[in-house]
């Protein structure tokens, strides 16, 4: 295969840099040592009014890293997490690297059983979960293997009245509050019982392992992806040039909704908040609008990272359409995870005087980004154009050995100084994901149809595995949701392919219309037929009242189709 062909670099910002190599042989665990040495009192953390400084989360990370190596854990472990954005989160991680262990963050929302093999998959002995989760722990815990848990709750770091309030009239209600086990500990005595012992002496390189993070890869099977320190801080240099012309260091607040435990938090958004650096307000529960909006309020966030339903979400919020609540301060915005379509985006723009950037990753990329630029052209549709030393291609979705031309679809190839050092203990898979084409490093397959145009902007076209063909016609369900997202009754739509007797497959939609508004199924089909080939209007729309979706708020395709009637 050629070299890379890069068009993109030519249509950067002005003030972007083409190349930031050589990368810096650090850690997010030097980065903190510096700004809590040198910063020590500004705030690191915002949580629900109350702020944590550089100094107190480099403090309480060493007193927690000398707790785990006092209990047992050894460089190389693997600790495992099942926290919301909370700074527990926060001083948890940076604990687990000071004591040379690897970080698994898991999903709250997760069944017992989905606990189960995700903790025995990659062999945690450790948890440290949030109270309302501690029962399900407790079931699972002898056959996944753990043999230490540690627990904590969410009133821990609240401000004092917030506290008071909260164990008075919703710890109980809301299930926070737990009876502890003998064998097991909270957080908070261990903090307390190690708080003069002095930091294991473990040193942490670049390359050593950080997070195993959890990705359905291109199969839906789930799987380990294992992420180095050095990602981490790659990813956060890499963002931090794209941004730094719309972000004021120190001042301008980073809000983060989103949750930890994704990639696109954890290995994007956390890091570029220690490169900046810059204040970051975390959101424990980001489906409640309600409180998020009240954040803002108390924030007042320069730069918000959020997926495309909740950007809906938010303009959707009574309080936001009658104008009690203002998102002026928001300067700049990214959007992941999912298709932002073009009137959420208008919508959203209008709404905070902010621009929208939207991107794109996967977790096998540990946040190699292609990203729309901050001041320059932002295509409509497009998910913009590589970082910094991220490379894209567009090859033949069958073999992946040849190069396609503009403007024609095929599977998305990214390499970057990031990417995933492998999937936990699943060579078969790491192989097929990871692949040589040609001079240089792995290519990440993807597992995406994309195309790219002439100035090097790439255009998702959808998911290989979520391609339907009907009669023979291939038709990308994300062209038909664009479509009936432009109907003024549509407020969400998800569509997908199903089994059709005489064209193999059809494609259905499932529509959620706005508040207040009305539409009929021929009235959407009709709006189709005028701007979408015959093939591609949907056979059947049904209405719901939601969708289903991930605790990240990408819609559970599957599930809708796992739930249409079978004749």
């Amino acid at each position: 295969m050629c070299a890379v062909h890069k068009p993109w670099l030519a249509h950067y910002d002005s003030d972007v840099a083409k190349t930031l190599a050589p990368y810096p042989d650090r850690t997010l665990v030097d980065y903190l040592s510096d700004l809590a040495r040198e910063h020590g009192d500004k705030p690191v953390l915002l949580f629900k009014g109350a702020s944590v400084s550089y100094a107190t989360l480099d403090r309480l990370s060493n007193v927690f890293a000398a707790a785990l190596a006092a209990r047992g854990v050894r460089p190389g472990d693997r600790v495992a997490l099942l926290l919301p954005n909370c700074p527990q989160f926060l001083i948890a991680q940076f604990g687990i690297w000071k004591a040379g262990a690897v970080v698994v963050p898991l999903n709250p929302i997760y069944t017992e059983r989905e606990l189960e093999a995700a903790i025995a998959s990659v062999g945690a002995t450790t948890i440290v979960v949030l109270t309302p989760f501690y029962g399900r722990i407790k079931n699972i815990q002898t056959r996944a293997g753990l043999r230490r848990v540690i627990a904590t709750s969410i009133k821990e770091y609240l401000p004092p009245l917030l506290r008071v309030l909260f164990t008075l009239f919703k710890e109980k209600r809301t299930g926070h509050r737990i009876a502890l086990a003998a064998e097991d500990v909270w957080f908070q005595a261990l903090l307390e019982a190690h708080r003069l012992a002095p930091t294991p002496a473990v040193t942490v390189g670049p390359d050593d392992r950080a997070v195993i993070l959890s990705s359905g890869g291109t199969t839906g099977t789930p799987k380990g992806v294992v992420g180095l320190h050095r990602h981490y801080v790659a990813a956060g240099r890499q963002l931090h040039e794209w941004t730094k012309s719309a972000l004021t260091a120190w001042t301008d607040v980073i809000m983060l909704p989103l949750p930890l435990f994704h990639v696109y938090a954890n290995a994007g958004v956390q890091p570029l908040a220690f490169v900046a650096p810059a204040p970051l307000s975390i959101v424990p529960n980001p489906r409640d609008i309600g409180d998020l909006l009240k954040t803002i309020r108390q924030v007042k966030p320069a730069f918000f990272n959020g997926i495309p339903t909740l950007y809906a979400a938010i303009l959707n919020h009574p309080d936001v359409r009658a104008g009690k609540v203002s998102l002026r301060s928001i300067k700049l915005c990214f959007s992941g995870a999912s298709a932002l379509m073009a009137e959420t985006k208008r919508q959203f723009e209008e709404a905070t005087g902010a621009r929208i950037v939207e991107g794109y990753s996967l977790t096998e990329a540990m946040m190699a980004c292609c990203v729309n630029p901050v001041k320059g052209k932002n295509k409509i549709g497009s998910i913009g154009l590589p970082l910094p030393d991220v490379e894209a291609r567009i090859v033949d979705a069958e073999r992946g050995d040849r190069d396609l031309p503009f403007g024609e679809v095929g599977e998305l190839i990214l390499r970057a100084p990031q990417y995933m050092a492998e999937y936990w203990s699943n060579p078969a898979e790491t192989a097929d994901t990871l692949r040589r084409h040609g001079e240089g490093g792995l290519w990440v397959h993807t597992g995406d149809l994309a195309y790219m145009d002439e100035e090097g902007y790439i255009f998702l076209v959808d998911r290989k595995k979520d391609m339907l063909k009907t009669s023979g016609f291939q038709v990308w369900p994300r062209e038909i949701e664009e479509v009936l997202s432009e109907h003024p009754a549509v407020m969400e739509a998800s569509v997908a392919g199903i089994p059709d007797p005489l064209k193999g497959e059809v494609a259905k939609a499932w529509v959620v219309l706005r508040a207040g508004q009305s539409a009929t199924e021929e009235e959407l089909r009709a709006f189709c037929r005028e701007r979408l080939a015959p093939y591609k209007v949907p056979a059947h729309i049904e209405f719901r009242k939601d969708l289903p979706k991930t605790m990240v708020g990408k819609v559970l395709r599957r599930v809708l189709v796992s739930e249409h009637p079978r004749t």
